[in-house]
């Protein structure tokens, strides 16, 4: 820390002459400082002219972007005073704190400014396009086929999500929770879909989708709630339940409209994986890896008329390859031809098929025909329905033996307790070839939430 030392000061006045020569230069000093400062202005002037130049522009182009707003803001006050009831009080002041001094957005900024705010509601939770739609079933069945047991059962929970991801692009899937014979849970993506539909006549879709083999295979899907009756035709039995069809495919499908006038005609054109046939015991849809590099196609038409309500009638055909492991190579034909009436009160479904296959470099060809027809009536809140079905597959049939021939009645009884649960009570008569026949009586509880 530096010390301080104080020095004595002593003062000592200046001679008279010393105070004249001093006084005589501060008054040459002011006199010059006075003549040089206009000098000196100008010059100040010259080198800030452009910057005060900015300045006064930015504060001219604020100043016309807040008069713009508030007339913007006094506009809107009106318009929403002018929209009022009368005796609505009338709206408080904005808040002093208001950011009045926010410019006004010009066209080119009203756009940007539109699109984020249009994908901030794709992105908000709050402000979601997902939906979500779920239906669910409890059973309780009963027979007198050997081996079986009276029990109850959870149908499937299935949950079907939608979303609008633009205005053309749409995402559709059904994930469903199902438990096995042996009462273990799974889940099964069954469909799932990016869909783009610029108009009435193209509808393309990716992914895996129910195969429009037929009517009932795309008009129901996983939902028993949606089914007149408490299940599905044997015919179109999805794969892991024994069913012989094709249900789901992965691929690609388009749909849409041909100009047609009052006759109202479809078309469907797919192409995917097709169904595995290495192995009984493999996955029968080919979600992932195909055995062959060839692919199955599935062709379909189909009329709504005008002049008849609620009638459909259309065709379709399906055709792939395939390749079991240490057989020889099958090809697969499957002809589909419908017509159903489907009103709000009554229901009438018919739908034949053919099932060709036929062995590569042979002659051995295996047919199988089946139909179903369904017939329902509703009164009020009760609809009796009566369903007969048939399919006749060789004994030697190389994809699915396990089929045979099985025919007969179900007779049943919907009963809608709301909007949104329904109780179903069926009688179901099978008859086999080379077995005894059986019959069944179950009751189902179908919801949607």
């Amino acid at each position: 820390m530096r010390s301080s030392i104080l020095v004595p000061f002593t003062f000592r006045p200046r001679p008279a002459r010393a105070r004249r020569t001093s006084t005589w230069w501060a008054l040459a000093l002011t006199l010059a400082a006075l003549l040089g400062a206009p000098v000196l202005r100008a010059q100040q002037a010259a080198d800030g002219a452009d910057p005060d130049k900015q300045t006064i522009q930015m504060l001219v182009r604020r100043v016309e972007q807040l008069e713009a707003r508030v007339a913007q803001l006094e506009s809107a006050k009106s318009s929403a005073a002018a929209a009022a009831p009368a005796q609505a009080p009338a709206p408080s002041p904005a808040p002093a704190s208001a950011p009045a001094e926010t410019p006004a957005a010009g066209p080119a900024e009203e756009s940007e400014t539109k699109s984020a705010h249009t994908m901030a509601e794709r992105m908000d939770t709050s402000n979601t396009l997902l939906r979500i739609r779920g239906f669910g079933d409890v059973n309780l069945h009963g027979g007198d086929q050997r081996g079986t047991t009276t029990s109850f059962a959870l149908g499937q929970l299935d949950l079907f999500v939608t979303s609008d991801v633009s205005e053309k692009f749409k995402i559709l899937s059904e994930i469903v929770f199902e438990a096995d014979p042996t009462n273990s849970f799974g889940v099964d993506i069954e469909r799932l879909l990016l869909q783009y539909s610029p108009n009435d006549y193209f509808n393309l879709s990716a992914g895996r989708f129910h195969t429009a083999i037929g009517y009932y295979n795309t008009a129901y899907h996983h939902s028993t709630w949606l089914q007149t009756a408490t299940g599905r035709p044997f015919l179109f039995n999805f794969e892991d339940n024994g069913g012989p069809l094709p249900i789901h495919n992965v691929g690609i499908s388009a749909t849409g409209l041909i100009p047609s006038g009052h006759l109202g005609l479809h078309y469907v054109a797919e192409v995917g994986n097709g169904r595995a046939s290495r192995s009984p015991l493999a996955e029968a849809v080919q979600n992932v890896v195909d055995e062959n590099n060839g692919k199955a196609v599935n062709f379909a038409l189909f009329v709504q008329p005008e002049a008849v309500r609620g009638l459909q009638a259309g065709f379709s055909a399906y055709h792939d390859h395939l390749t079991p492991i240490g057989s020889p190579g099958i090809g697969e034909l499957i002809f589909d031809a419908y017509g159903v009436l489907i009103r709000p009160n009554f229901e009438w479904l018919n739908e034949a098929l053919l099932i060709r296959h036929s062995i590569d470099h042979s002659s051995r060809v295996f047919n199988t025909p089946g139909f179903y027809t369904q017939l329902s009536r509703r009164w009020g809140a009760y609809r009796p329905y009566f369903r007969y079905q048939f399919v006749n597959e060789a004994d030697a049939e190389p994809v699915f033996p396990a089929v045979g021939r099985r025919q007969g009645p179900s007779v049943g009884l919907r009963f809608d307790a709301s909007e949104s649960v329904a109780l179903k009570l069926q009688y179901d008569r099978t008859d086999l070839r080379h077995q005894p026949g059986y019959n069944t009586l179950g009751l189902q509880l179908g919801f949607t939430f």
